[in-house]
């Protein structure tokens, strides 16, 4: 595939994908994984749960942050700049739509009507993300990975424990659990 091929793959599917997923960055990213990984074959698995990790850590948009990441993992830094540009014009324009007429949608029963019905397809989609997850974590640790994710969401989710507290423990528990291993595979008593 020719550079200005990859740039423009690349560019209208961060487009699409941006323009045609609700319920945010979780859902994309979950997306992303199926184009990027599955359908071009740009990016290993791993790779992709690597950056979509370091996409919900840091500040800002996951859906853009992950973009980020695919794009210069992809195609360097223009790769970055052409990914970002197809994954934020698609909610400007909605956005700036919606701003333009929102006297009109804010009391129009049809569109309330709609967004209700898309709320049923983004916790479909939701749930097949935790569940691709926890597949994921099962594949890779085993008990504990899946007891670490049910873990963290009944923390957060039951217990409304902050996130960052969250991604912090997450983070100790992993650290530990590496360092544990080194210290198993040299011979080390754990």
């Amino acid at each position: 595939m020719g550079t200005k091929n990859k740039y423009l793959t690349l560019f209208w599917s961060t487009l699409t994908l941006s323009a045609f997923t609700f319920g945010g960055g979780y859902v994309i990213v979950s997306l992303m994984k199926r184009k990027f990984v599955d359908e071009l074959h740009w990016l290993e698995e791993d790779e992709m749960l690597d950056m979509t990790a370091i996409a919900q850590s840091c500040p800002g948009a996951v859906a853009v942050n992950a973009a980020i990441l695919v794009g210069h993992r992809v195609a360097g830094f223009l790769g970055t700049v052409v990914s970002v540009i197809g994954t934020v014009i698609p909610p400007f324009v909605i956005i700036g739509i919606i701003s333009f007429c929102y006297d009109a949608f804010r009391s129009n029963q049809i569109v309330a009507a709609v967004l209700k019905g898309m709320e049923s397809g983004i916790a479909a989609v939701i749930a097949d993300v935790t569940v691709n997850l926890a597949g994921n974590a099962w594949r890779e640790s085993g008990i504990p990975g899946v007891v670490t994710m049910a873990a963290a969401f009944c923390a957060s989710w039951f217990f409304d424990v902050n996130v960052l507290w969250i991604i912090l423990a997450c983070g100790l528990y992993g650290f530990g659990r590496t360092w544990l291993g080194q210290r198993k595979g040299k011979g080390g008593a754990a």
